[in-house]
């Protein structure tokens, strides 16, 4: 019973760090294309929110329950090969979220560099790291 409330609370941590993964990028869309300073401060403060108070919260909750349900159940890791491409493109996805953390540290010191158009594909990385990794987690493929 407990691993199922880990699972849950895994799941819960996964969808929260995922819906910050997915915005933050969108906020740097649109930081990069204001013009004014008002807004530009604005968007400092909601980037710095977002991945302080949802990101590396959900991030750290959802490593914490993954590890938490691993102990439990290290048969997972005899069961093929799924569960160790997930884990590295978990690991790639950590790097992903660190990029952005870099990056709003270039926007808060006024460094940014990138256009618009950048991060409007900078912003479709996460969908490509939700599909590999919920595909391998129920499919198992391997």
């Amino acid at each position: 019973m407990l691993y199922l409330w880990l699972k849950a609370f895994h799941l819960i941590s996964i969808v929260c760090w995922f819906a910050g993964l997915f915005y933050l990028p969108r906020l740097f869309v649109y930081h990069a294309m204001s013009d004014d300073a008002p807004s530009r401060e604005r968007f400092k403060i909601m980037e710095r929110k977002l991945y302080r108070g949802i990101m590396l919260p959900s991030m750290v909750a959802t490593l914490a329950f993954g590890i938490a349900m691993a102990a439990l159940n290290p048969t997972l890791f005899t069961g093929g090969g799924w569960l160790h491409v997930k884990l590295a493109l978990v690991l790639l996805l950590i790097g992903y979220h660190h990029m952005c953390g870099a990056q709003l540290k270039r926007f808060a010191r006024d460094e940014n560099v990138r256009g618009h158009v950048f991060y409007r594909w900078f912003n479709e990385v996460p969908v490509l790291f939700l599909l590999a990794i919920v595909i391998l987690a129920v499919i198992k493929p391997f």
